[in-house]
């Protein structure tokens, strides 16, 4: 779930380990009620400060998608099905949003990043 922790983006590494998260609950990777590693099992994991860990937890505590309980853990909690919807497709933008900033950097025209796309997802489709 963590493969694409990166140090060196610009995008803080609390934000990015609770983009994963968002993304696992709301794909149903990660299901209700599962718990979560803890503070210092996933720091130690991703070789990050138990801080940054903790913040990611806050924060995904705050949008709703688990539930931190003192001396228990942390559990994911069951999102509405419309939310589960509303996240994937804001996660999707996301990804867009990404792949058209890349494709320009590398002079890749609008037209040629549709047609791989679709040649892509043809292939995905067989």
């Amino acid at each position: 779930m963590f493969e694409r922790i990166d140090p060196r983006s610009p995008t803080p590494l609390y934000a990015q380990i609770a983009a994963r998260i968002r993304v696992a609950v709301s794909s149903g990777d990660l299901r209700p009620a599962a718990l979560l590693p803890s503070v210092r099992e996933l720091a130690l994991q991703l070789r990050v400060n138990p801080a940054t860990v903790a913040q990611a937890y806050r924060d995904l505590e705050r949008d709703g998608f688990v539930e931190i309980r003192r001396g228990s853990g942390t559990f994911v909690r069951e999102l509405a099905p419309g939310r589960r919807a509303r996240e994937r497709a804001q996660q999707a933008r996301a990804l867009i949003h990404k792949l058209v900033g890349d494709a320009r950097r590398l002079g890749v025209t609008p037209r040629e990043l549709r047609d791989a796309i679709d040649a892509e997802l043809c292939v995905e489709a067989t």
